[in-house]
């Protein structure tokens, strides 16, 4: 039996959807990608015998940069070098000019989404997707999750709710060019990207069925 796409509404005051060709300043897609949309809903709820496949994200808010710029660190911290300190002494200090940087983000604000996916069941598992899809719905309900939902970064976090029905999509059409679809994990546990013509259409952002399979 085919189901409807489940749907989950998403908003936060700041968010970005890293465009992976930009190597150290993060400058963000105008519309949430594939991966980060399933992102949330495994934050929210996750099996191993089912996978999230989104359909389409709606943009419900106009489109708007903001730009910040972020002390970081270049460095991280290390177990081991860790255990070192805590025996022979010494530390580490963000304040160590060769430790910290400034770096530019062109990051969206005041953004809201409303996400419809799918639960498609994994080879071999015979039960109905109805079980996980209630399960879901009943979370979203709570507003419980596993971990904190996000908008790109760690430090956005989004919000959620059941959508009422009543959220209009912007009236937007745009060629987005292309778009990060998710990475493909390799044996070696590195991640392979994989990429989609993206196109905001009446303020929809529809991936296609086939890149799934």
């Amino acid at each position: 039996m085919r189901y409807a796409p489940v749907k989950i509404k998403v908003w936060g005051s700041m968010a970005c959807f890293t465009r992976p060709e930009m190597k150290v300043e993060r400058v963000s897609y105008e519309v949430m990608t594939p991966s980060a949309a399933r992102g949330i809903l495994e934050a929210i709820f996750w099996k191993p015998e089912f996978i999230w496949e989104v359909r389409e994200i709606s943009v419900l808010k106009p489109i708007r940069f903001y730009s910040i710029v972020r002390n970081e660190v270049n460095n991280r911290a290390v177990f081991s070098t860790a255990q070192q300190w805590s025996q022979k002494g010494g530390g580490y200090f963000a304040d160590d000019s060769k430790s910290r940087a400034q770096r530019h983000t062109l990051a969206l604000r005041d953004v809201a989404y409303v996400i419809a996916a799918d639960v498609a069941v994994r080879s071999g598992v015979e039960e109905d997707p109805a079980k996980f899809r209630d399960q879901f719905r009943r979370r979203v309900a709570r507003g419980q999750y596993y971990l904190t939902p996000y908008l790109g970064c760690r430090e956005f976090a989004a919000s959620f709710e059941e959508p009422d029905d009543n959220e209009q999509p912007i009236a937007t059409t745009v060629e987005l060019g292309r778009m990060l679809f998710d990475l493909d994990y390799q044996s070696d546990g590195r991640g392979q990207p994989r990429f989609f013509q993206a196109r905001l259409e009446q303020g929809i952002l529809r991936i296609p069925s086939k890149i799934y399979r």
